[in-house]
């Protein structure tokens, strides 16, 4: 399984001025301040900030979960608000690899079976999800237990079962939310250690969370505050360490 291709030079993410305003009048809430921000393939980004920073109405923009009120928003080089219902959701089941805080695993179906959803959803057939499904739990190191149920396997176990869910489709865009909040310390490592090597692979990783430790082992990080972008780093574990703003 190989990462969308991209065209060119075009950027996997491009938001241009996006502002998401709740309600209207005395009662408005605006959630997101204009915010400008450009992500590129095989980049793993943390994105960070305190409760009502907006970094959760961020994600729900970026997963296709929400429309932003206003500004442009590019996904792989399509403009999201032009799309319907419809295509909104086949972005979502093909384009996009969603992974939760809670695994949200089916509890009476096997990995293979939880893995093997999105293609399930996509009509792919039945030999070829299998092959697809088995060959993603290989690359998350759970090959030998396919044939488990949630139920019996660790936490950091589960969440690998969820991150080959995420990469079945081979998204664009693998995200994160809170993906370790569930997780003990060791297999909080783990699953970082995942990303930062998928992302060298080519997959681009966004990654929502409040914990330093969990954003600072990302190759970039940006940090919202009251709906506008504060900081946007490069870290060390990046080849190219420094600054962008």
């Amino acid at each position: 399984m190989t990462p969308l291709e991209q065209t060119g030079d075009t950027p996997v993410l491009q938001l241009t001025d996006i502002h998401q305003v709740y309600g209207t009048g005395d009662a408005a809430v605006h959630a997101l301040r204009g915010i400008t921000l450009e992500i590129a393939q095989g980049d793993y980004v943390a994105i960070m900030g305190p409760s009502g920073s907006g970094k959760s109405t961020l994600m729900n923009l970026l997963g296709c979960l929400d429309v932003a009120s206003s500004g442009t928003y590019l996904l792989a080089g399509s403009d999201v608000k032009t799309l319907d219902e419809n295509q909104l959701a086949r972005i979502r089941n093909r384009q996009v690899g969603f992974v939760f805080q809670s695994f949200n695993l089916v509890p009476r179906m096997s990995a293979l079976g939880n893995v093997e959803l999105p293609l399930v959803y996509a009509r792919v057939p039945r030999a070829e999800r299998r092959t697809r499904a088995l060959d993603a739990l290989d690359m998350v190191g759970l090959a030998d237990r396919a044939n488990h149920q949630p139920q019996e396997l660790s936490g950091g176990q589960q969440q690998r079962v969820a991150i080959a869910r995420a990469l079945v489709a081979s998204p664009t865009l693998v995200l994160a939310d809170e993906p370790t909040g569930n997780l003990d310390s060791a297999s909080t490592d783990e699953i970082l250690a995942m990303f930062d090597l998928l992302a060298r692979d080519g997959r681009t990783i966004v990654v929502i969370t409040h914990e330093k430790h969990v954003a600072d082992q990302a190759h970039r990080v940006i940090t919202l505050s009251d709906g506008v972008i504060v900081s946007d780093r490069i870290t060390a574990n990046t080849p190219m360490a420094g600054s962008r703003s």
